[in-house]
């Protein structure tokens, strides 16, 4: 029946925020009913509407469950979440002709996946690291004789595999990067052990291998999301200076790959949060694994007076290798989750409560009151890398004023000074506290790669609101540099008041006397016994 047929929504969130509904039962109504969504939240751009009921969370049916234990699965998938829904007359007519909805739908090309209001992508594997705890790994192994596939059962609650994002029912595909879909049971089980303390798992839910065998395909490391691993690569987007990028790029005698080394005090690398002995997997996207020390090189002088690098530390490069996961697919996932630029997302109070029945909401946590601080706007320049600006601009609708939200820590809008909250006042010059979202939105997109904002706290913007002061850049003046973060200088600025020795310097690269132009240069190269390097 064709109007029993659930829709498929993925819901994605930001850590502390909420998915933008309650979810209900109320006295008269069948079903765990969908209600009081916020405007402009993940459920209603993805399409839910009041009235829904939720049939699945994550390929569980939840239709005949206790109203706590669904909530309590929605509050447990953290930041993302898939449900299966049905609008409400579809649900009625299902129920009045007595229509299995726990009969899981065949997947077919006309069905349509949306995350937050666009085509979401295809499921995906996913892969999960656990490390055992004195009360083991907290999950079994099941298989049935005639049926193809290893599952997981008696996931403990809380414990090590529900923690790294193990579901009941997942089928094992691979154990540390090794397919063991064709292996019988007591195979898997000492693979498993012969492991030791630390495994990777490769695995798929019941809805994602439905999906890939309806496509024919065959899941693979390559097609997951990296999102449940513990240890994260880091991406490093930095803006040349005079001097460089302020670090060495060198060859490990013992390991192959490309390493970050020496890094200088205040520089930009240190400003990106690049660590010694760092491993280097991409250069703006593009992986240099297979590159020798000179293409790398080359790869990073390629990009100009700005670059982004993808890297590793020792422990996340270990967990990688160990699963034979490609970093990339980090790189992959993080620019499809941060925009490019700052997109028209209104941000709307909560609904209030329906009448009494039982609900669970999922509250947004309040902003913190801000700290003490100086009745000055802030002038800051940014300059757009290949992730974006790294801030979200929200408004809430029919409201004057736009302010920053969600600043990517260690990205452009966080090194030019940008924090949560801040109120913008000007966007490159002009004046917007009374424009409207689209029109802030609008304006930023239209100045390309750099961005001038002036903004205030939301003490500051309330003080001098409250004594009749004009917020303009004309408030800086006493203290020009005050306010003006150091990425936003320009190069000839930097040449003149930061040309100064380190006094790290490396005897086999350089002269032993070199002048400070020297040490400048971003083109010299060394060979030692502990393998090549070079200052970037």
């Amino acid at each position: 029946m064709a109007a029993s047929k659930p829709r498929i929504i993925t819901l994605s969130k930001r850590e502390g925020q909420s998915f933008g509904f309650y979810l209900r039962v109320e006295h008269g109504e069948e079903g765990h009913l969908i209600r009081a969504l916020e405007m402009g939240g993940p459920a209603e751009l993805a399409g839910m509407k009041d009235g829904d009921r939720i049939i699945r969370v994550n390929g569980t049916f939840v239709d005949n469950m206790e109203h706590s234990k669904v909530a309590d699965m929605v509050r447990k998938s953290g930041v993302t979440v898939t449900f299966h829904v049905l609008g409400e007359e579809p649900y009625k007519q299902a129920k009045d002709n007595g229509v299995n909805l726990a009969e899981p739908q065949s997947p077919t090309g006309q069905s349509q996946t949306t995350m937050n209001g666009v085509s979401a992508p295809a499921p995906k594997p996913k892969l999960c690291f656990l490390e055992k705890s004195s009360s083991g790994f907290g999950f079994s192994l099941k298989s049935t004789k005639g049926e193809h596939g290893i599952f997981m059962i008696d996931v403990v609650s809380r414990g090590v595999a529900n923690q790294a994002g193990v579901k009941q029912g997942d089928r094992v595909v691979e154990i540390n990067g090794e397919n063991v879909e064709s292996a019988r049971h007591d195979q898997i089980v000492q693979k498993v052990k012969a492991a030791g303390n630390i495994v990777i798992l490769l695995l798929v839910e019941e809805d994602t291998d439905k999906y890939f065998k309806h496509k024919s395909i065959k899941p693979g490391v390559s097609l997951a999301t990296v999102r449940y691993l513990p240890h994260k690569p880091r991406i490093a987007d930095m803006v040349k200076r005079a001097d460089g990028y302020g670090f060495i790029l060198k060859a490990h005698p013992k390991h192959a790959g490309h390493y970050i080394g020496e890094i200088d005090k205040g520089s930009p690398a240190e400003q990106a949060g690049l660590k010694d002995m760092d491993r280097l997997v991409a250069v703006n996207g593009e992986g240099i694994e297979n590159c020798t020390h000179e293409q790398a090189v080359d790869k990073i002088r390629q990009q100009g007076n700005k670059c982004c690098l993808l890297v590793l530390d020792a422990e996340t490069d270990k967990m990688y290798k160990l699963g034979g996961v490609s970093p990339l697919l980090y790189w992959e996932e993080m620019r499809a989750s941060v925009p490019s630029h700052p997109e028209p997302e209104l941000e709307a109070r909560p609904a209030p409560t329906p009448a009494p029945a039982v609900s669970t909401p999922v509250p947004t946590v309040p902003a913190p009151a801000p700290a003490d601080v100086d009745h000055k706007p802030k002038l800051c320049r940014l300059e757009k890398t290949v992730a974006g600006f790294g801030f979200h601009l929200n408004g809430i609708q029919g409201v004057s004023g736009q302010y920053i939200k969600e600043v990517v820590k260690g990205g452009t809008a966080d090194r030019a000074g940008l924090e949560d909250d801040d109120i913008v006042v000007e966007v490159n010059g002009v004046n917007v506290e009374m424009s409207t979202h689209e029109e802030v939105v609008d304006l930023i997109r239209k100045n390309g790669d750099t961005l001038v904002l002036l903004v205030a706290g939301r003490a500051v913007y309330e003080h001098l609101k409250s004594q009749g002061i004009p917020i303009t850049a004309q408030l800086l003046k006493k203290e020009p540099t005050a306010d003006i973060p150091a990425p936003a200088r320009a190069p000839d600025e930097e040449r003149k008041d930061q040309h100064k020795d380190t006094g790290k310097d490396n005897e086999t690269e350089r002269p032993a006397t070199p002048p400070p132009q020297t040490r400048a240069r971003t083109s010299s190269s060394s060979s030692s016994s502990e393998g090549e390097e070079e200052r970037l």
